[in-house]
């Protein structure tokens, strides 16, 4: 240990006033510095470790304060573990715990995105989705649905020309509206129940005012000679609309769109018919 004086700074060997420099009587322990913090050797450090359970004491004074043995192990102290045990995980081995819950959001997300598992199932995400009814509501004995319902709305354009009256457009959200409503009449004719109204401003109609609609008397005969491909049976439900005057109001009146839902249980033919 080096020692210097306490005037002058003069560093010597012993701690033997008076200094050699400048005659100063009184000597300090030298301080050594280590990257730019003032550190003091204190040498080497011992703990006693209980030889039962581990525990460490700083002095030789059994009983060990844990289990009460009375061996007890001079040992001295290192720092060399220091290091690693501040060392800060890696990302990867913070989330390695979480990895099945990872794994399972994005299993989850991926369902969505994809649409396999369509958002409206979430409460308050996405448009209703129409309650289960029985029959067919998109193809049937090899009929088109959908392309029904689109042929519909070509003839009726069609016959609003002829007297007339406004164009309109065919909107999926009253198409939604319509899906909705017309399984609605499916299980409440078929079962003698109907399912809950929905919001029909949650389907999100391209319209300023509130959608209408009205169902048509159901039919049999789809799927049959009479009724089987897209064009007979659109042509079918066309005249079917025009010719009920509750139903050709609202195909003539004064409105900017239109959708409709052609839904076939049993070869019977259900439609429902929406505007705004």
């Amino acid at each position: 240990m080096k020692w210097r004086c306490t005037w002058c700074g003069k560093p010597h060997e012993e701690n033997d006033p008076p200094c050699d420099s400048c005659g100063h009587g009184e000597f300090e322990e030298a301080v050594v510095r280590q990257n730019e913090f003032e550190t003091v050797d204190t040498g080497t450090q011992y703990m006693w470790v209980c030889e039962n359970c581990g525990r460490q004491h700083m002095r030789n004074n059994p009983p060990c304060s844990r289990c009460g043995g009375h061996d007890l192990e001079k040992t001295e102290q290192r720092f060399d573990d220091l290091e690693s045990d501040l060392a800060v995980p890696s990302w990867f081995e913070v989330a390695k715990p979480y990895a099945p819950i990872i794994v399972v959001l994005v299993l989850v997300a991926g369902l969505f995105a994809t649409g396999i598992v369509p958002l409206s199932v979430l409460p308050g995400i996405g448009t209703p989705s129409p309650p289960d009814a029985p029959g067919d509501g998109e193809q049937h004995a090899g009929i088109d649905l959908t392309a029904v319902e689109h042929e519909v709305h070509d003839r009726l354009e069609a016959h609003r020309q002829g007297t007339d009256a406004n164009t309109r457009s065919y909107d999926g959200g009253l198409a939604g509206i319509a899906e909705y409503v017309n399984r609605q009449e499916v299980v409440e004719y078929r079962e003698g129940t109907r399912p809950e109204d929905p919001d029909w401003n949650a389907f999100g109609p391209s319209c300023s005012g509130d959608p209408v609609g009205s169902a048509l008397e159901p039919f049999d005969g789809a799927g049959s000679d009479a009724f089987d491909d897209e064009t007979l049976l659109a042509d079918e439900v066309a005249d079917r609309l025009v010719a009920n005057p509750e139903l050709e109001r609202l195909v003539s009146g004064e409105y900017g769109a239109e959708g409709l839902d052609v839904h076939v249980h049993d070869g019977t033919v259900f439609v429902f018919y929406a505007v705004c």
